[in-house]
């Protein structure tokens, strides 16, 4: 017997963990505001205004697509270590900076 049916189903319910994890919750308005500010002024001033790259890389979705948006969210949150990236987390929390992975991944708002 084979056991390709429970491997399949195992892999989809890892997938759709992956995804769930991933997905940002929304914001409410005034906050998704406060956050585009932020990243457009405070990521902006290392990684350009345009977010086109600086001293940080861009944040394109065209630079950003292979990368996996869980790096990316921890990056956002823990910085790194021995670079000029900051840690976030005293100014956003987790969902918040997986929203901003999630619109920088699709074009960032204005």
């Amino acid at each position: 017997m084979s056991n390709s049916g429970i491997d399949g189903s195992i892999a989809a319910a890892l997938l759709l963990a992956c995804v769930a994890s991933v997905a940002a919750a929304e914001p409410s308005p005034a906050r998704q505001k406060e956050l585009v500010h932020l990243v457009r002024q405070d990521c902006g001033s290392c990684h350009g205004l345009t977010l086109q790259g600086g001293l940080g890389p861009a944040l394109l979705p065209a630079t950003l697509a292979d990368k996996p948006a869980e790096s990316l969210v921890a990056t956002i949150v823990y910085g790194r270590p021995g670079t000029p990236m900051p840690p976030w987390h005293r100014f956003l929390a987790e969902d918040e900076a997986q929203w901003i992975v999630a619109k920088l991944m699709t074009g960032f708002p204005q």
